[in-house]
């Protein structure tokens, strides 16, 4: 909201010396935020001053343009007393016309700096200035003519134009409507200052009557109050006055024509949105209700809409005129030959205007403050106030009549204890002093005792509850007298389980060599099938959002592998070697049992609701993904790099697992997005739950990679990081160290070429027992050797006991049984 300091001063007594900088300081600590202070003049300097046009000769120019030599009456302000010759373009003026000269040595905004030059033959002392050359507006099609009697040649017009005057800026939160007028800031300098104010709608206004324009209402709750009067006689002709124009650009706001800019001019100062029609085009009475399925309006801006059943419009027998409180339509709509003018002030339900608003893509400054919600009670002073300006300026005279439709809302009332502010703010504060503050704010407050009735002034439908009034009074008492006490918190118990070992997780991947990230949580169909899920794959029944951040990517993602794999491939793209990305996050799956239900907000939902709320939640765990893609070991002096593969995939699982004291299974699968032949499944055992199924990890399929943009053979890991910590052990045991000699024993089994690994090293381990210390695959081997679709395994078992050494024989009975066991279990045969 933008208002001229001046603006505000008419309406309220500030001591002497407040400037503009100490009016704003208190504002803001009131609420009114300041964003800045401007003055259309700041830049401008040098002489800057009337001058009466004495000749005007035009001059047409080889290229088609039509210049005027004019010579001009500055007085003395150029030394000489003699008149100026300038060149000038624009040929809104006459002789004897009053204008607005800059001289050589002036500088304009911009940095344009004036001085005397030759052009088109002629030596242009000076410029005759438009708006847009002096920053008070966008119009350059001509110059400014001042009213005749501004004042005389060579005099200073920096205060003639309000070139000096100081514009201020607020910010004003949505809850604050009423600050987005003279009316509403003008309030609330005199709250700052106790200082006397003048309400611009207290005026006298004639009563309602019959004799007015026929309005019918047939939706009062969509609009409580209609009123209507008309004039007539308009000039329409007539310019709008220099100081209203002025402060509607000052405001930020274009001036159009009187008509309009009345009505604008109104509304900055009261807050209430008036709207004009030309009545000679309206066609029997006017009446309020909501459109019907189909109707269309073509509104101001010339757009043809169609409207919804929930809007509110303004239709008279001709069919809709308007978007009630939003904008007009095209066909009533004020002219250059309009000289009956309708004039609407009506409260409009700030929901409607809203959705209406939002609906239409319609922003204007009349829909910004009906739908924050504006002061009901003012509409007959709003549109009285309208008709004078009008019969003023344009030369109108008012109609006999004023129609009056509906009353306003009855003002709210909120009981509230008298020291409720003290106790929330900290800050000693009488029940005297509320009722005081609560008064000044423009609140009625009935009780002296320890609960006191408050009724709202009906500008603040933001006052809704008692700790409002407690907002109210803090900051009349000042915000900085609320004082700064650091709440002591309870002693707490530490980190949870699932803290610590999300923990735990981390810092073992980040001692892994991997980095941290934090990725996109939603998908598209476009990153399902770049990962080549099938149309029955589970991870394509997606949770949609009704309100996506992007069209391309509507839905809470059910895999953390789309935002990994496209991080990696923009790190790779970016020239990094080789990346190993992870990420811990939630993924979603659908509830499958249908929307929630919408519960109203004036209760707390009952247990049974929350239940039902809770059901319609989507089942959310919470999943490790891995990404490692180009280099996973470096080159350089000590020999060639190595690029990362699916073992290195596998060792990283490996790894978390044994910083949570699991033992992982790895099996044979085959699963998108990894390569069909190099995918495994995996699986940790828990003591309770049996054998728990992690997650998949393996080297990623080519087209997968092609279509991320990633190496070949990238590879990736995603599991079920909560499926991981409810089998993880709290607190793992350390290794068990013995002073004895280990025993080495070397195995090779031939088995079918299908066969897990992992199967036969269990199978192994559980026959070795308990002298066995560690069992490792270090060889694969196929070929004629072996028999067609047989492999060789070789396993490296370690034996040793905390307490002895370990015979030759004991160590061979424990390798023979491991070998009995994983030939009984698998059809192993130990090669020869």
């Amino acid at each position: 909201m933008k208002l001229p300091a001046s603006w505000i001063r008419e309406h309220v007594d500030l001591p002497d010396g407040v400037g503009t900088g100490d009016l704003t300081d208190r504002l803001t600590a009131l609420g009114l935020k300041l964003e800045a202070v401007e003055s259309a003049g700041a830049d401008i300097t040098g002489p800057l001053v009337i001058g009466r046009v004495l000749t005007m000769e035009p001059e047409p120019q080889k290229n088609g343009k039509t210049i005027n030599w004019c010579t001009v009456d500055v007085g003395a302000a150029n030394g000489t007393g003699e008149p100026q010759g300038i060149v000038c373009g624009a040929h809104n003026f006459a002789p004897g016309d009053l204008v607005v000269v800059v001289l050589p040595g002036g500088v304009l905004p911009g940095g344009f700096a004036i001085s005397a030059r030759k052009t088109y033959g002629h030596v242009s002392a000076g410029m005759i200035c438009s708006a847009r050359e002096l920053g008070l507006g966008e119009d350059h099609d001509g110059i400014i003519v001042l009213p005749a009697d501004a004042g005389e040649p060579g005099e200073d017009v920096f205060d003639l134009l309000g070139l000096r005057e100081e514009v201020i800026e607020f910010e004003i939160n949505p809850d604050r409507a009423y600050a987005l007028s003279v009316r509403g800031v003008a309030r609330e300098a005199a709250l700052a200052y106790d200082a006397p104010y003048r309400d611009p709608v207290e005026r006298d206004v004639p009563p309602a009557d019959d004799a007015g324009h026929p309005v019918v209402v047939d939706d009062p709750q969509g609009c409580p109050v209609f009123v209507a009067r008309t004039v007539s006689g308009f000039d329409p002709t007539a310019p709008t006055p220099d100081w209203m124009a002025r402060r509607i650009r000052q405001a930020g706001m274009r001036p159009i024509s009187l008509a309009v800019d009345v009505t604008n001019y109104v509304m900055l100062e009261t807050g209430r949105p008036i709207h004009g029609y030309d009545a000679d085009k309206l066609q029997g009475a006017v009446r309020v209700r909501r459109a019907r399925e189909g109707e269309r309006l073509t509104t101001l801006d010339g757009t043809d809409r169609v409207l919804s059943p929930e809007d509110l419009v303004v239709t008279d027998d001709s069919g809709i005129i308007g978007l009630g409180g939003v904008m007009g339509g095209e066909a009533t709509e004020m002219s250059g030959t309009t000289t009956r003018v309708l004039v609407e002030a009506a409260h409009w339900d700030p929901v409607a205007m809203f959705r209406t608003g939002k609906r239409h893509k319609i922003s204007s400054e009349a829909g910004r403050r009906n739908e924050r919600g504006v002061d009901p009670t003012i509409c007959e002073a709003a549109a009285d106030r309208v008709v004078e300006l009008l019969c003023s300026h344009g030369g109108a005279t008012a109609e006999p009549g004023v129609t009056v439709v509906g009353t306003p809302p009855p003002a709210s009332t909120i009981t509230v204890d008298a020291d409720l502010p003290a106790r929330v703010t900290g800050i000693e504060v009488p029940p005297a002093t509320t009722v005081q503050h609560l008064t000044a704010v423009g609140c009625a407050v009935e009780g002296t005792g320890d609960v006191l009735t408050v009724t709202v002034p009906p500008w603040r439908p933001d006052l809704t509850d008692p700790f409002d009034l407690v907002e109210e009074v803090a900051r009349v008492v000042g915000y900085d007298r609320v004082p700064s006490v650091l709440p002591t918190p309870r002693a707490g118990r530490g980190l949870t389980r699932e803290q610590r070992l999300r923990r735990r997780v981390g810092r073992t991947l980040a001692g892994a060599g991997c980095v941290e990230v934090l990725t996109f949580p939603f998908v598209g169909e476009a990153a399902l099938d770049a990962l080549g899920l099938d149309a029955d794959d589970p991870r394509r029944r997606t949770t949609r959002l009704a309100n996506p951040l992007s069209a391309e990517e509507p839905a809470y993602t059910t895999t953390l592998l789309p935002g990994l794999l496209k991080a990696a491939a923009r790190n790779i793209g970016r020239g990094a070697p080789g990346v190993a990305l992870f990420e811990t996050a939630t993924v979603a799956f659908p509830s499958g049992r249908g929307a929630a239900p919408i519960y109203g907000v004036d209760r707390r939902p009952s247990s049974d609701e929350l239940a039902t709320l809770l059901e319609a939640v989507p089942h959310q765990p919470l999943h490790l993904a891995v990404v490692l893609a180009g280099e996973r070991e470096r080159s350089g002096w000590w020999g060639e790099g190595r690029p990362a593969g699916w073992a290195d995939a596998l060792a990283v699982v490996r790894v978390v697992a044994e910083e949570l004291g699991l033992d992982l299974v790895v099996e044979s699968a085959a699963l998108a997005p990894w390569h069909p032949g190099r995918c495994a499944r995996l699986s940790v055992a828990d003591p309770q739950r049996g054998q728990v199924e992690l997650g998949h990890a393996g080297e990623l399929h080519p087209r997968v990679c092609q279509a991320f943009g990633l190496p070949a053979r990238s590879a990736a890991v995603e599991v079920d990081l909560d499926g991981l910590m409810r089998s993880a052990v709290d607190v793992p045991g350390g290794p068990t160290l013995s002073s004895f000699p280990v025993a080495k024993e070397d195995v090779a089994l031939v088995v079918d070429a299908g066969l897990p690994a992992a199967a036969v090293e269990a199978a192994l381990r559980e026959g070795a027992g308990p002298l066995l210390e560690s069992v490792r695959l270090f060889d694969v081997f196929t070929g004629e050797q072996v028999g067609e679709g047989r492999k060789s395994l070789a396993f490296a078992l370690r034996f040793r006991a905390p307490d002895r050494t370990l015979t030759e024989e004991e160590t061979a009975r424990a390798r023979e049984a491991a070998v009995a066991l994983a030939g009984e279990r698998t059809g192993a045969v130990q090669r020869a």
